[in-house]
Formats: structure tokens, sequence, C-alpha cells
């Protein structure tokens, strides 16, 4: 199997890519991703001069500050003795208590094995050791340790080989990188890794905690010391500064590899490229389709991760029937979990729902094709048997925030939920709390109450029990918002007399002229059509054969949750409507009434206008302003301008609230705070 590292950097991002092909001719598919931001470096290998702040015996485990947010946690099996030794494991009444072996405000030397996740603080060991490309050196451990990963023979080479180069002091692990390296190879390497410590400790002894002592490699260059083996035929870099990082390291470490490593060049994006994007935003999905048909479902949870296992539209092919169909879908599944595993770096308790299957080779032989795909997976993972409802129980080691971690933040709405309350929901709560509000503001006439369309529809309707209620209070209540409010959003804005609060929540006045999308026919009348503003409905008598259309209608008469219009003839639709007026690039234009999203069409899936706020403009109309004391803000720009005599005129089409729209005619003395 071929690999190949690919990594990309920008001003504030570092990512890198691993790439496997399962043949020599098959295409190179994305195993791994790790990304890493500016301020979100990972910690992990990182030692610190830190201080114990709290030692808890129940919980056989310390807590260090180490200058982070959030204390380090330091178990008692991560404890080294004065002379270096570990401590004896507490268990079985074995062992030494916690708070025998360390002390509040003591100072500890500190490495972090495992990132804060979540609410919880780093993993903090005692046992400090100084990463390599061959070897890992610790240098409170004595002896030559070897990975296990590699094969009996292989191992037995390197520990000889290893313990005839190095005498001490400390303590050397040999990593699998290691296969096939030469005396050369670790003579070189033990020397890079003794002046390491021997910075660690110059600056330890000038340090006061707690302090950052030592801090470890970049992304870039953890990533290539630690995977890149034999089996990776290259490594691609379109970053100098990050290239030289690596070939550096490289040169003293490995000096063959730097061959290997190449930088890129291209004018096309190196992750594009390589189709590497596509795959980082798969990562962001519940599903997870397989060549046959069958499909992954992967859920996250707390406590676990769930992996559900589904034969999709696959039927099986040939004559072995539906065993021989759940075992195809189940091998094909178990490759691709673990593949999923990788990519999108998911660690704890794994949960995997297998479809079940009657014959015991067929799971034997889907579980050896799980344990054949982890052992490409350079994370610990500890897998048992399908148990007899077919689910396999397994976990994997989980050091740092994965993928879906880094990209993603909780939803602001369903809270992580995953669910949100109903309409429905919404609407009858929203009585119950109509009801409180009228007998908390009993000097107020009417409210105004910002909810989401659907919710305001339900309302309006003639048996929400809207109007028994305002019966029962002797209050009004009015209803504005949009679509981008969210389905539970209820907010009283406004009280206050009800020709005040009916001025801002009405949409529309009789007369004004308002361009629409008529969407469909009248249910009842055959000559009209209906549009539509977020909930509010506009019946557009003569308008049956216009629908589909962007038509200029003329409003007749406004109601609280709908209004009656007419079709403008032909001469009279302006041309300079046919097209729609550029979209506002802040909120301070959006509809505050029916169109909080600045949708200017009647059916609110039409292009987007230049809105103003309907109930500032009500409020500069009227000259009343609100009972919070909120400031009348000027007429819209679009309401029709007075002439010296105080008759108003037609004037050009211009966007104002609820889209396009031109004023009605009008006799009359000029309002008093036409200038407001």
């Amino acid at each position: 199997m071929k690999k190949t590292i690919v990594v990309s950097a920008d001003r504030g991002e570092t990512r890198v890519a691993v790439l496997e092909a399962k043949t020599v001719k098959s295409k190179r598919e994305v195993a791994e991703v790790y990304i890493e931001r500016r301020g979100g470096r990972s910690l992990v290998g990182n030692i610190y001069l830190g201080k114990v702040d709290n030692v808890l015996p129940g919980m056989e485990a310390a807590f260090v500050d180490i200058g982070l947010e959030r204390n380090g946690f330091l178990h008692v099996d991560e404890i080294l003795l004065p002379d270096g030794q570990q401590a004896p494991r507490r268990g079985r009444g074995q062992g030494r208590r916690i708070d025998e072996l360390i002390k509040p405000k003591q100072e500890i030397l500190v490495q972090v094995i495992k990132d804060p996740i979540k609410s919880k603080g780093a993993r903090l060991s005692m046992n400090v050791t100084i990463a390599g490309r061959y070897l890992v050196y610790a240098p409170n451990g004595t002896g030559v340790g070897v990975s296990r990963r590699l094969a009996d023979k292989e191992r037995d080479r390197l520990r000889r080989m290893v313990s005839r180069t190095y005498d001490g002091p400390g303590g050397l692990i040999v990593r699998t990188a290691a296969h096939g390296a030469k005396k050369a190879d670790f003579t070189r390497e033990i020397a890079y890794l003794h002046r390491l410590d021997a910075v660690l400790e110059k600056r330890r002894e000038g340090a006061k905690a707690p302090s950052l002592v030592f801090q470890e490699q970049d992304l870039p260059v953890r990533v290539l010391r630690d995977v890149f083996l034999n089996e990776f035929d290259k490594a691609i870099i379109d970053d100098q500064k990050q290239f030289d990082r690596v070939t550096s390291f490289f040169q003293r470490t490995a000096p063959e590899l730097v061959e290997g490593v190449e930088h890129y060049k291209g004018k096309k994006p190196l992750f594009e490229k390589w189709e590497i994007e596509r795959a980082i935003q798969s990562t962001l999905g519940r599903r997870i389709d397989l060549p046959s048909g069958g499909y992954l479902i992967i859920d996250y949870t707390e406590a676990l991760t769930v992996i559900d296992v589904n034969s999709g539209s696959f039927t099986g092919r040939g004559k072995g029937g539906l065993e021989e169909t759940i075992t195809k879908v189940n091998t094909e599944a178990a490759s691709e979990v673990v593949r999923q595993l990788r990519l999108r770096d998911i660690g704890g308790i794994i949960v995997i729902d297998f479809i079940d299957m009657a014959k015991g080779k067929n799971r034997d032989k889907v579980l050896g094709t799980l344990r054949e795909a982890l052992d490409a997976d350079k994370s610990k993972s500890y897998l048992v048997e399908i148990s007899p409802l077919g689910l396999v129980e397994m976990t994997r080691q989980n050091i740092t925030d994965g993928v879906r971690e880094i990209l993603t933040v909780q939803c602001p709405t369903c809270e992580g939920e995953g669910v949100v309350l109903s309409a429905e929901t919404v609407a009858l709560e929203g009585l119950r709390k109509m009801k409180e509000i009228a007998a908390d503001h009993a000097g107020d006439e009417a409210f105004l109450v910002r909810v989401n369309p659907k919710v305001a529809a339900l309302l309006n309707d003639s048996d929400s029990g809207l109007l028994e209620l305002e019966e029962e209070t002797g209050k009004q209540f009015h209803f504005e918002g949009g679509e981008a409010l969210a389905i539970d959003n209820f907010e009283l804005i406004e009280s206050g007399e009800k020709s005040s609060i009916e001025e801002r929540a009405l949409p529309f006045r009789p007369g004004e002229e308002v361009f629409v999308k008529i969407e469909e026919p009248h249910m009842y009348n055959a000559d009209d059509a209906i549009a539509r503003i977020d909930s509010y409905i506009i019946s557009i008598t003569g308008a049956a054969n216009a629908v589909g259309e962007r038509k200029m209608v003329r409003i007749q008469s406004v109601e609280r949750a709908s209004a009656v219009a007419e079709l403008l003839p032909e001469e009279a639709q302006p041309k300079e409507t046919k097209k729609a007026a550029p979209r506002k690039k802040n909120g301070s234009g959006q509809n505050a009434g029916r169109s909080e999203n600045g949708k200017a069409s009647a059916s609110g899936r039409g292009p987007k206008q230049e809105t103003g706020n309907r109930g500032n403009d009500r409020q500069g109309r009227s000259g009343q302003g609100s009972k919070n004391g909120s400031d009348p803000k000027p007429k819209a720009e679009s309401a029709v301008k007075k002439d010296a005599e105080g008759e108003k005129e037609d004037k050009p089409v211009k966007s104002g609230p609820f889209g396009l729209r031109r004023g009605r005619r009008r006799r009359g003395k000029k309002k008093e705070d036409a200038g407001s």
C-alpha cells in the first residue's frame, strides 16, 4: 500500500491529509485529515512546569495548574517518585495514596498526553518523553523498549542494536518508524535527543510555575515524523516555511527522507487538486453511502459514537440468498467504518450495529475484515467479539479534537439536541404567555409580538383561541417577524394604545401599491389569485391569469392576517420593477414586520429587495412612538412626497418595506410628522 502526505498551510490554518491506495493501480483516497488553527494548536507533547492546585484522594488524582484556562488532570498512575521510578499502581488495596506522593502547591514537571476536550482539562503525566524520528527518549526512564507493532524478528534485532549503542542516562523506546533502521540512524538520533533534553533542563531551571518549558513540533513535522514510513512515496507541501521546517527536521534525523519531500508551486489549490476538500466536507454528514448500495449512519453522543449499518438499495446478486447479501454489506461496511474512524478521528467508545447474520463463519469474516482494517490505524484500539445482539463494541484512542469538532459549533437553536419545538407547540405556549403579558401590562391596550411567520399563521387562525383570549383580556395582539427567526422565538417588542400598535403591525394601508409574485389561484374565487409575504396573505382580484408572474397591485383593504388587493392594468405596470432591487448588506434594512429576512416578493421565495423597517416607518407616519421610549424613525424613502398644495403625486416605484411599492393617491392636509 502506497501512501502520500499532503500539507497545505495558509495564514490562519494548517491542514495535513494522508492519502492511501490499496493497490498500485487504484485511486488514492483520503484516509486521515489533521487540522490545526492559529490559537487552537494541539498541546499534546508540550512540557510544563506546573503547580499542584488540588489533591483528591477519593479520585486518586490531582489537578495541576499549568497556566491554561482549566487545570490539567493528573492520575496517580502517571506520577513518578522522587527517584524517577513510577509510583506503584493503585487498585485492590495496593500502592500508595496520591496524597502521600504529591502535595498542594508542589511544583512538578508534567507533559500533556491528551488535549482538553469540552469541559475536561488536559490529561497530564509526570513520565516526560521527547519524541524523535526513530526513538522516544525518556529522561526519567531506564532500559530499551520496542514497539509491539513490529514483527518479533525485527523487534529483537532493533532491541539488540539499540542496547549495544546506548547505555544511558534515561530510557529509550524504539518506534515503529525504525523498521529497517541502521546503527548510524540511532547514533545520530540519540545525539539529537540529548541536545533537546539539555535545552529542556536549561529552560526548567529558569522557569517559574506555571509555565511552558518545551513545545512540541508544528503539525506537519509531527505528522511526518510519526507516520512517514517506508510505504510513503512522497510528501507534498505548498508552503515554503513549512517545507523548510520539515526538510530541516529530516536532515537532522533521517537525511534519506529529504528527497521524498516536494514543494508544490502549482496555481490550483493543493487540496482541490487531490480532492481533499470534498472528503473534509463529507465528514460533517451522518450518512455514508457504500458502493453496493448500502449505507452507514453515524451518530455522536456524549458517552459513545454509534454506527448503524443498513442494506439500503442493495438486494443481492447471485443465488446466495439473504445471508450472502447481508454478509456482503457488512463486510463492505467494516472497511468503511474504519476509514471513517480515521478520517473523522473518532475516539472513545464506539458501537457498531451490523445487520444480523445467522452463520458464525460470516460473523467471523466481518470481524476479521474489521481487525484487518484497524491494523492500518496508528491509533490504539481494542475490539471485542460480536455480541448476541449483533453489536460490535470497541474503543479507539482519542488524543485531540477531530475534524468535526474543529470545523463546527453547536447549533444555537437546538443546542445540540437535533430537534426544535414545532410551530404548533410554540403557538400554544405563546397563547399562555400572552395571557401572562396581558395580566402584567394592565394599562396597555395592545401588544406587538415578534414570532416566526409559521407561528403567526397558526395564531391568526380563527380556531387558534386568540380571539377568545382577546375577548377575555380586553387586549389586542399583533405579530411581526420573518423566516430568519428561530421557530421558538417569542418576544414582546412593543405595547401601548391600539391605534399605535395597529399602525406599526399592519404591513400595508389601503391605496398602497406593492410589487408581488402571484403564487396560486384563489381557492374559492376563480377570477382571483393569492400572493404571500411570509405568512401574510394578499388576495388579488382579477389575477387568475397572472399566476407565476410578478405584478404591481393596489391594496384595497387590510386586516390582521390578510389583505385584499386589485391587479393594476398592464399599462400601469412600471418597467423598472422587472428587475429586483439590490439586497442590503446589513440588517438595518430588514423588514421588522412580515419579512425579517428582507424577502421582498409576496411568495417569500423571490428575489430579495432593499427594504426598510416597517415598524419604524409606521411610527414616522403616525407620529406615535413606542411605549418603551424608542425614538420614531424617519419616513421611508419610498413614501410619496407632497406638493406645496398638500396633494400627493404618483412617484416612480422605489423599494421599501415588503418589496417594491409606491404611495397611494391621497388628498388632504400635510401630515404633522412628514418630516420627522
